[in-house]
């Protein structure tokens, strides 16, 4: 079984709940399987720790995971157009990786979910695949032959997957960013087994 590992920060909920949609796309291709994982916070206070293990949802991620995987969906919320400080924090310790070349050629895709209907989806979107480039991925987004990338009122776009949560994060995943979410997975998936 060849997995693609759906890696994932979420404050709230929203970008899990979209993080288990995308591994459900993946999962819907022969021979896949989704590896979930998410990273902890991180605190201004040196003295601050997470535990070692999460009290719940998906354990944190290791570098391994990413080298062990044949592709990646990164899952960020929106802070202030970027990707969440944890995930960065995250994304700074792979220098490991980077040096030798470990994730070139592997395919990744992102998403997010943003407070506002215009909160920054497409530049968090942006952001989380600049670290992805340098490690010399692939990126995978989400082609307009998907007819709920035209029809929806929310969030999704070419460059990944996309929520609007509203400011409290009451607004629930909508129809056409559920399907968005799957369709980026299953894309996902299909070109990692492809490449693999």
């Amino acid at each position: 079984m060849k997995e693609i590992l759906v890696l994932y920060y979420s404050h709230t909920g929203a970008v899990r709940e979209m993080g288990q949609l995308v591994a459900r796309g993946v999962e819907s291709i022969a021979g896949c399987a989704a590896r979930v994982r998410t990273v902890p916070r991180v605190s201004a206070v040196s003295t601050a720790v997470e535990p070692a293990v999460p009290g719940s949802g998906a354990p944190y991620a290791e570098l391994k995971d990413l080298e062990e995987c044949i592709g990646l969906a990164l899952g960020s919320p929106t802070r202030f157009g970027n990707m969440a400080a944890p995930m960065k924090y995250f994304w700074d310790s792979t220098g490991e990786l980077w040096l030798k070349g470990r994730l070139a050629g592997k395919p990744a895709a992102v998403f997010t979910s943003t407070a506002s209907l215009h909160g920054g989806q497409e530049t968090t979107l942006i952001s989380m695949m600049l670290p992805l480039l340098h490690h010399g991925m692939v990126i995978v987004g989400v082609p307009y032959s998907e007819p709920e990338l035209m029809a929806t009122t929310g969030g999704g776009t070419p460059y990944g997957a996309s929520h609007h949560a509203g400011g409290g994060g009451e607004r629930a995943i909508t129809e056409h960013e559920r399907k968005l979410c799957i369709a980026l997975g299953r894309r996902l998936a299909e070109i990692a087994v492809r490449l693999a």
